[in-house]
């Protein structure tokens, strides 16, 4: 049975990710900051900006023996206009969502090139290509995106790819968190969406899943934007 690793496994993306994997016979290892009844594998709590605490829970989960599969799922969100932006807040975002991949990337690959064989898949955001008050959140996601490319080129020889799906607007907690239901801007944000809808958490995890198959197998440094057409054209702007 294969073995993935799903970060931020508990909410959202990652839950959906983890259900759908379980679904397709994936041993499932989840990192969150919190437990979940019913999540469909095995979870350790952490705590992704703390690098010490991350550090240990990877020493123990690399202990137990290595992985097949990546998924680096979890991020925060800080929205914030220019002026406004704390340089705490700016380095919370970057340990989470850049700095916690990276480490957990150097933990997992090494078992990975060991057996010639890994998946690694990042979720990326449709906001790292611009997006007001998103300026932390996109130059995380944006960064993470290039790294994928740098990683691809790195552990293509051993078999192993690296993926990049950047989401839309997705009916999550994580969205909601930060765009206020009901406000004049968020109706003008998801009206400018060219299929006229928000994404479903299992789309996204659908588009994780192709990532891990076998069909992907020669597909590799790639960014795949699944945001309903957000980057097309005009509505790139909107």
């Amino acid at each position: 049975m294969k073995r993935v690793l799903v970060t931020g496994a508990t909410r959202g993306i990652g839950r959906a990710v983890s259900d759908r994997l379980a679904e397709a016979g994936w041993a499932v290892v989840g990192l969150a900051r919190r437990d979940l009844a019913g999540f469909p594998g095995r979870i350790l709590p952490c705590d992704l900006a703390d690098e010490a605490g991350t550090a240990a829970v990877l020493d123990e989960l690399t202990a137990d023996g290595g992985f097949d599969a990546l998924v680096n799922n979890a991020g925060i969100n800080i929205p914030q206009a220019l002026d406004e932006i704390s340089l705490d807040a700016f380095r919370t975002v970057m340990e989470v969502d850049l700095r916690a991949p990276l480490q957990i990337v150097q933990a997992l690959t090494p078992a990975m090139r060991e057996r010639r064989f890994g998946r690694i898949v990042n979720i990326g955001s449709r906001a790292m290509l611009g997006l007001e008050r998103h300026s932390s959140y996109a130059a995380a996601k944006a960064g993470l995106a290039a790294m994928a490319r740098c990683w691809a080129l790195e552990l293509a020889g051993d078999g192993i790819t690296v993926n990049t799906v950047a989401p839309g607007p997705v009916d999550t907690e994580l969205f909601w968190d930060v765009m206020p239901r009901g406000s004049e801007a968020t109706a003008r944000y998801l009206a400018s969406i060219p299929v006229k809808r928000m994404a479903d958490a299992d789309e996204i995890a659908a588009t994780v899943a192709f990532f891990l198959s076998p069909e992907a197998a020669f597909i590799t440094g790639q960014t795949l934007y699944a945001c309903g057409g957000l980057t097309v054209g005009r509505a790139l702007q909107a």
